[in-house]
């Protein structure tokens, strides 16, 4: 059966459209330990589990669905059941790594900071599509 692709939740917003496909508390932890290699279910649930507060059978099977749904994974079966259930990173699922290192690395830089006093200056919100200052993001990030 292949999953239906979901909907993006705001129309033609690209970042609500890439935080429906991997955002959330585990997607993105997903792909880090599957971008190592392919997984059983059992194993990646082990693996969460042993970085984080855990992760729930019905959770950890909702985000593989949803992550499969969108293209990113695929599920190889190793036979008729209870034979384990790998899963892997699809092509596409690749293309996701080079954004998550740079949220890995940013993250690293959060954590950091947080050690730090605070300082003064607190950078203003900005919308999806414009700085507020009349530069898009695309010319904040090559900054």
């Amino acid at each position: 059966m292949t999953p239906i692709a979901r909907p993006n939740p705001v129309i033609n917003c690209p970042l609500t459209a890439a935080w429906a496909a991997v955002g959330g508390k585990w997607k993105l932890t997903i792909i880090y330990w599957l971008a190592e290699r392919p997984r059983h279910f059992a194993a990646l649930r082990r693996q969460l589990d042993a970085v984080s507060d855990g992760i729930s059978p019905k959770v950890l099977a909702q985000q593989l669905r949803e992550l499969m749904a969108d293209g990113i994974l695929t599920q190889d079966r190793t036979g008729s059941a209870p034979a384990p259930v790998f899963y892997s990173l699809t092509r596409y699922g690749e293309s996701v790594l080079p954004m998550l290192e740079l949220v890995r690395l940013w993250g690293k830089g959060h954590i950091e900071r947080s050690r730090m006093p605070p300082t003064e200056g607190v950078h203003p919100a900005v919308s999806c599509s414009r700085a507020g200052d009349g530069r898009s993001r695309d010319d904040l990030v090559t900054r």
